[in-house]
């Protein structure tokens, strides 16, 4: 019968049964040995991981019980993964977590460890030891030659020099029958060793990687007790209670009564829900440094990658602490001696996934990535985790295939364990966990779990089940098995954990009632706080404060940076030369900005717009990626949440298209489901849009920019002119690192290096740049227009941006010799659109022709007349845009995009109205 075994009161009975009917042993272990034989996990430790297993699944019953009576909005349960606890008690808790859906009982654990990160004077948090590790660094130091991944001895690489790794070794090996295995060929059973071919010295870590500090040496297990030493910089071990400064101050039973709250208000999308308040119900706590993620497919793998390569950037340009940076609350400062990371520096990323998402582009561009920065000898201590159910929603992986596509990424250590078995799950993930951590290497941890209960509450398996098939999960029931470990250990009885599980469940429900009556989100405003706060002053007071640094103390380093040729002294310049500068500038303001993407560091750009920034800033600063524009955006959102100002490129707007869930599904959501306890502030550049004469054809002159004005909160911009590129720019930065803002900066290319405005030699697009001391005056905030008049400028309003408004300048000023005054309005805001500045300038003449080079269909033309709509004019309103079709090659594109004849008899046509 399938109510024998998916439905939540037959699974609660089915543990009853199972339990109950277990026999007590002839003799009984210590509960501080462990807990068979051969384990390092003790009695005790297993007791503790039980506890948080119930918690995990009794919230899985009480989301159903809430769902029944429509209280409940979230019904995907943990039932099957609990063993995942495990993997939590394998890790530190200052290790950055980015949770699958299904992780449940990581989470309950990781809350029940309940211990915040305290740092030391060498900036390593002393944290609980795992078995299997040690935690902490080497003594300052080190000891002889910097050590390589497989700890023998790397030679340093300077310039573009590439590493040479001698051949190395890689193995398999066993624990309880669990494996694990390397990307690289298996020679001679060393578990520690890799092969190691030659290696790019001029990827993202930079050619000073092998320079690094020695990572974390690996220590004998010691028992996972709950108790025990941790090492600390000075060599030194100290007692986990006095190195946290005294025991918790609650019990474990609080500590996972407050985890069943967590999640129920999640649940029950209660406006007291301490992560998401109520958007969402996610796992998150940014005090547990577990962050939020409402990925379903595998979208948050790129920026755990992202997180680990930061980690060890910043573990390489400054020290860790638990201080606030751009990836927490808290504006930072520049009085800070360098860029600092919120975790430690022995930190490795934790992110778990469902086995369907090893199919998706997203997952595969994250093992990629890893994997190839392992090649080139960059560190990226990320250990995945994919707990395997065998299902996809209905869909079943085939049998054997997650195992090979886990088990033949290359420079992925592989991993793997019966994840309905605490002792092993435990075991192997303490092994991967040290492993990752003293190597600061990829590693996946593949876990076998079961799927019970269904995808979610709706689900009817039956439909793409068999009852045989269902009941072969039912039999392998991780909470079960953890009782069985427990009772035959002699631990507790069958009594003793019926009644422990009665007790967990009956505290799951009383916090499940006591959530029903908290309030909900109920105003709009509200709910969109979080989204994208907005502190325009002071983001100016940011911008005002950079040029005073830079005029002041920071003047002779701006000197020696720019080689004594400042730009405000270089004459009038182009677009890109503007944006160059700017770019410079910034770099020197804020130490946490790195700029990446492809070819911006040794070519300096397809334009030229970086050129030279590589040579001034170093290679650790600006630095060429692979070519995939995910990963390129999930290093910017991993780098921007562990406290750096990433300013990566997208080579073209058209290739923005492959990688655009990085934006919408990651970077926007992340301050609205944590309410601003995180943030990813980034400043995207994206040279773009069409007017390339004699290159490209599509991809290079795409004009759809719809995808990005329909990201909640994300900031647009769109510099025309020199004069305003750098104010905008500078703009976006100091929003990024004040308020956490996501922006794009969009480029128009065939702006790029024009000169003229009116005739050939009038150098009319050309701009002075501004010095430090004028940027305070020159500010331009976000969400302004800037308007031209020409002629008498009382006639018709011309609202533009990017191309058009060269366009529209041009058009305007042939206008004026007919005696029709014009006001040209730059947008240079796409989002959010400076709807104030429409309608007073659009009031002003009462005609307004909307020039948009992008598409009639779903251009930004539409959302001008809307606005205008909106906000009640009343005057005529005419439109030129570009045909709704891609952008062919050649002379055929001017018949297809807005040109200034156009612009010229859309006005005429207003007129004669």
């Amino acid at each position: 019968m399938l109510s024998d075994v998916t439905t939540p009161q037959d699974l609660d009975e089915r543990f009853r049964k199972a339990v109950g009917g277990l026999s007590a042993p002839t003799s009984r272990r210590s509960p501080d040995g462990p807990v068979r034989d051969g384990a390092t996990l003790t009695g005790a430790r297993a007791l503790e991981l039980f506890d948080a297993q119930l918690t995990s699944r009794h919230l899985d019953l009480a989301a159903r019980w809430l769902r029944s009576f429509g209280e409940g909005f979230y019904t995907i349960g943990s039932s099957g993964h609990e063993g995942n606890a495990a993997v939590a008690a394998a890790v530190l808790p200052t290790d950055p977590a980015l949770l699958h859906y299904r992780s449940g009982g990581f989470y309950c654990a990781r809350v029940a460890q309940g211990t915040p990160m305290t740092a030391t004077a060498a900036g390593t948090a002393t944290t609980p030891v795992p078995s299997g590790t040690a935690g902490g660094v080497d003594p300052p130091g080190g000891g002889g030659p910097n050590p390589g991944p497989d700890g023998e001895p790397v030679p340093a690489v300077k310039g573009d020099q590439a590493i040479e790794g001698a051949p190395a070794v890689d193995g398999a090996s066993t624990v309880d029958g669990a494996s694990t295995v390397d990307g690289a060929p298996a020679v001679d059973g060393d578990p520690d060793t890799a092969a190691r071919p030659a290696r790019a010295a001029d990827g993202p870590a930079g050619p000073s990687e092998g320079d690094a500090p020695a990572a974390p040496a690996e220590a004998a297990p010691v028992p996972a007790s709950g108790g025990g030493t941790a090492a600390v910089a000075d060599g030194s071990a100290r007692t986990i209670e006095a190195a946290l400064g005294g025991a918790p101050d609650r019990g474990t039973g609080d500590a996972l009564t407050t985890a069943a709250r967590d999640v129920l208000r999640g649940v029950v999308a209660s406006a007291a829900d301490p992560i998401a308040g109520g958007r969402h119900k996610v796992f998150g706590n940014a005090e547990l440094n577990v962050i939020p993620t409402t990925s379903t497919i595998a979208s948050h793998l790129p920026r755990a990658v992202g997180i680990g390569f930061a980690i060890e950037r910043l573990r390489r340009l400054s020290v860790s602490g638990p201080v606030p940076g751009p990836g927490r609350s808290g504006v930072p400062t520049r009085t800070d001696s360098g860029p600092r990371s919120p975790w430690p520096t022995d930190a490795i990323v934790v992110c778990s996934f469902g086995d369907a998402s090893v199919n998706h582009a997203s997952a595969v561009a994250a093992f990629n990535t890893a994997g190839w920065c392992d090649h080139a000898g960059l560190r990226i201590p990320v250990l995945f985790v994919c707990e395997d159910n065998g299902l996809g929603i209905s869909v079943r992986s085939p049998d054997g295939w997650v195992a090979a596509t886990l088990g033949s990424k290359p420079g992925v250590r592989y991993f793997s364990a019966d994840g309905c078995d605490l002792v092993q799950t435990y075991e192997v993930a303490a092994q991967a966990a040290s492993w990752v951590r003293r190597h600061r290497r990829p590693a996946v941890l593949h876990l076998s779990t079961v799927r019970l209960m269904g995808h979610a509450g709706a689900d009817a398996e039956l439909a793409y089940r068999s009852t045989a098939d269902i009941a072969r999960d039912v039999a392998r029931d991780p909470v079960v098995a953890t009782a069985r470990l427990l009772v035959e250990a002699g631990i507790a009885s069958p009594e003793e954990l019926i009644a422990r599980y009665d007790e967990i469940g009956w505290q799951v429900r009383k916090v499940a009632e006591e959530v029903l009556g908290e309030a909900k989100l109920s105003v709009a405003a509200d709910i969109m706080a979080p989204l994208a706060p907005r502190r325009p002053v002071r983001v100016s007071r940011a911008v005002a404060d950079a040029g005073f640094r830079a005029a002041g103390p920071g003047n002779a380093a701006r000197a020696a940076a720019f080689g004594g040729k400042l730009p405000e002294q270089a004459g009038p310049l182009t677009l890109a030369q503007t944006i160059n500068a700017a770019l410079a500038d910034g770099l020197l303001d804020h130490p946490d900005m790195t700029i990446f993407g492809q070819d911006v560091a040794v070519k300096g750009g397809v334009y030229g717009v970086t050129k030279g920034l590589r040579e001034r800033y170093g290679v650790a600063r600006v630095f060429d990626t692979l070519l995939d524009e995910t990963s390129v955006l999930g290093l910017g959102l991993g780098a921007g949440l562990t406290g750096m100002l990433p300013v990566p490129e997208i080579q073209y707007l058209a290739y923005l298209h492959n990688a655009e869930d990085q934006l919408r599904g990651e970077a926007a959501t992340m301050q609205f489901f944590s309410q601003g306890a995180f943030r990813n502030p980034m400043v995207v550049r994206v040279p773009g849009l069409a007017y390339q004469e004699g290159f490209g054809g599509h991809f290079h002159n795409d004009n759809s920019v719809a995808v990005l004005r329909d990201i909640p909160g994300l900031v647009l911009a769109v510099p025309a002119r020199a004069d305003d590129a750098a104010p905008m720019l500078r703009s976006c930065l100091a929003s990024a690192a004040v308020d956490g803002s996501v922006c794009v900066f969009l480029e128009p290319i065939a702006l790029y290096h024009t000169r003229d405005l009116a005739v050939e030699g009038d150098d009319g697009w050309l701009a002075e740049y501004a010095g430090p001391g004028a940027w305070a005056s020159s500010h331009v905030p976000i969400g302004r227009a800037r308007t031209y008049g020409v002629g008498s400028a009382e006639d018709v309003t011309i609202i533009t941006f990017g191309n058009g408004v060269r366009m529209s300048l041009r058009a305007a000023a042939g206008l004026a010799e007919e005696g029709v005054g014009t006001r040209v309005v730059d947008l240079r805001w796409l989002a959010p659109l400076p709807v104030a500045d429409i309608f007073r300038e659009a009031s002003a003449t009462g005609r307004v022709l909307v020039v948009d080079e992008t598409r009639r269909s779903g251009g930004v033309g539409e959302g001008i007349v809307a606005a205008l709509v909106d906000a009640g004019y009343v005057g005529s309103v005419r439109r030129v845009a570009s045909v709704d079709s891609f952008v062919p090659l050649g002379p055929a594109a001017g018949h297809m995009l807005v040109s200034e004849e156009a612009i010229t008899q859309g006005a005429r046509t207003l007129l004669a109205r």
